[in-house]
């Protein structure tokens, strides 16, 4: 990244605001010339004074004349309060617009991402989430001292130094010598520190991740006592980022000192050059103060530099990784523009292969057919590629070969937000969202009614219970438990009421009478539909009227229950250790004694 390709990927966002920035630009030109006359009235008061003196006026001249420069100051200070105030103002209104505006365009472009963008190693929650946030607040944090500072510093510079030369060439050229030298120096500072900054930034997004994964975890670090470790290992990227900073602040620090020194340096110059031409009498005493000041005025924003090449580099650094994210375009999902009047539901794979970001191959040379108005049970040991093949139907993914066709048509034609309208996901763990159960169920579509959110939770076997809470519907969802919360996402389903439905252990999470209250709501809304169940449980395996046997990513059988069982391979031995986990003669035994 450079200056000139950030500005080119700044100006669009700034564009919306060209009046605010004409009025900030003018305030602060205005504001560069009422800056320098503190020095013109410091040099008329110490030439006027100096002339009463040698005149011997009496004193009453004196406070005459010290009246009127104290009323021409005061005059300034105000006007000068308030085109600083002004240029302020407008300044900071326009660094809050562009940061809402950075903000709502990355958040709006993200969600267009397809899931691989958010599965890669890179794009991880913490990572993702620093690197947005430090790429905002180091962009807006230029925008706020270019317009701020940095503009106003320069601007006075330049009037001062034109001044200077006005007043005298070789003075001026003086002021003039002593910028190119900073720079130089400023330069060189900021490439030392290049490297600095960029580990920071990758030490940031590190500990941003392991914090969010320390809390994800916390309830495992805690059964396991494994405190002390995961203190430790966190202590090791602390003391790394202590170790980056402390060479970070020593480069700043020595370099500092040096434009320090050119500094005086250039004062001296200054003070040397005014002394010999008063001796001469090319120059007035008060000519001495009056280049003093303006150097000082010329050397101020050569004293930010630093600082102005700090934040300009952290844009540089942060806005690269941010101007990656916002500008992703290859991961934006693929979409078609197919919208059939209705799906009917009949599904196809044809030799589908699939690996994720990662590398990892989770389906070899996929076939298989699933018809409409049936129920499809996926079965399969864990890591099978049951889950892998609903991503992949539900366009979370797209296969790296083979074809997917629903209704005769391939996926990739359909359009994206059609077919996600058109199917009910319910996983083993649902996400519930921040806000009311109302907000949670209504979440499966935005328009319901409150009867119609009821209606979804009585055939989710959850209403009742949320009546019981103190604020009923109104009450929190996050606060319910994971089997309540489970429910909650079933009853979201209802609610959208589509005519394909994939349930991905739906019932994992529930005890055992919820669990059978599930069922028969799940049996309920199946009918006339095509659901494909991902599942453990027996009863819905054997409900099914079609069975898929999984095994390392390949179909290795296909058919019926009783089909498969007679089959003596992999479905009869994930059967048989399904039943014997149950231990179903003990069960049989007691139902039969009582």
């Amino acid at each position: 990244m450079t200056i000139g390709r950030l500005y080119k990927k700044i100006l669009p966002f700034a564009k919306p605001y060209k009046n605010l920035i004409f009025y900030t630009l003018v305030l602060t030109f205005v504001g560069s010339f009422a800056a320098q006359v503190n020095a013109f009235i410091l040099k008329y008061t110490v030439d006027s004074i100096s002339e009463l003196l040698v005149n011997k006026e009496p004193l009453s001249q004196g406070f005459y004349l010290l009246g009127v420069i104290a009323a021409v100051l005061l005059g300034k200070e105000v006007l000068y309060a308030g085109l600083q105030f002004g240029q302020k103002f407008y300044g900071e209104k326009l660094r809050i617009m562009i940061a809402r505006d950075f903000s709502q365009s990355i958040i709006e472009k993200i969600l267009t991402y397809k899931m691989a963008f958010y599965s890669s190693p890179t794009n991880e929650s913490g990572k993702l989430q620093t690197r947005i946030d430090a790429g905002i607040s180091s962009l807006t944090r230029l925008v706020q001292n270019f317009f701020i500072d940095i503009l106003p510093l320069f601007t006075n510079a330049i009037v001062a130094l034109a001044c200077m030369f006005i007043a005298n060439f070789y003075v001026g050229l003086v002021g003039l010598l002593v910028i190119p030298i900073y720079f130089y120096i400023s330069q060189i500072q900021a490439q030392r520190l290049s490297g600095f900054r960029r580990n920071m930034r990758s030490y940031r997004e590190n500990k941003s991740n392991q914090i969010i994964n320390l809390i994800d975890s916390i309830l495992v670090i805690k059964s396991f006592v494994r405190e002390d470790a995961e203190a430790a290992r966190h202590k090791q990227i602390q003391y790394e980022m202590t170790e980056n900073q402390m060479m970070t602040r020593k480069t700043s620090f020595l370099f500092d000192s040096i434009k320090n020194f050119i500094e005086q340096i250039g004062v001296v110059l200054v003070i040397i050059l005014t002394a010999y031409f008063v001796l001469n009498e090319q120059m007035t005493i008060g000519a001495i103060m009056f280049h003093i000041m303006l150097f000082s005025n010329v050397s101020a924003p050569i004293r930010q530099l630093h600082r102005i090449y700090d934040e300009v580099n952290d844009a540089l650094i942060y806005s690269e990784s941010f101007f990656d994210i916002l500008e992703s375009e290859d991961q934006k999902e693929g979409t078609g523009d197919y919208r059939p009047a209705r799906i009917t539901g009949k599904i196809e794979l044809r030799d589908v292969d699939f690996s994720y970001p990662n590398g990892y191959q989770a389906l070899s040379a996929i076939n298989m057919t699933i018809h409409p108005n049936q129920n499809t049970a996926f079965v399969g040991l864990s890591g099978a590629g049951k889950s892998t093949v609903i991503n992949l139907l539900d366009k979370f993914y797209t296969p790296t070969k083979g074809q997917i066709l629903l209704d005769g048509v391939d996926l990739a034609d359909y359009d994206t937000e059609y077919i996600r309208q058109n199917v009910g996901l319910v996983l083993q763990k649902n996400h519930i969202f921040r806000g009311s159960i109302a907000d949670n169920i209504r979440y499966g579509k935005g328009d319901a009614t409150l009867d119609q959110i009821k209606d979804a939770a009585q055939k989710a076997y959850i209403h009742e219970q949320i009546l019981d809470l103190p604020d009923g519907y109104d009450s929190l969802a996050h606060l319910l438990s994971g089997g309540q919360q489970q429910r909650i996402a079933i009853a979201r389903m209802f609610l959208k009421n589509p005519p394909i439905i994939f349930l991905d252990e739906p019932t994992a999470n529930l005890d055992a009478i919820a669990t059978e209250q599930i069922k028969k709501s799940l049996d309920a809304i199946k009918k006339g539909r095509t659901v494909i169940v991902v599942s453990h449980s027996i009863s819905q395996i054997i409900d099914s009227e079609h069975i898929i046997v999984m095994e390392k990513g390949r179909v290795v059988e296909d058919g019926t229950h009783n089909e498969l069982y007679k089959n003596l391979s992999t479905y009869y031995q994930i059967f048989n250790a399904m039943a014997n986990s149950l231990n179903l003669d003990k069960i049989t035994k007691s139902m039969h004694n009582y």
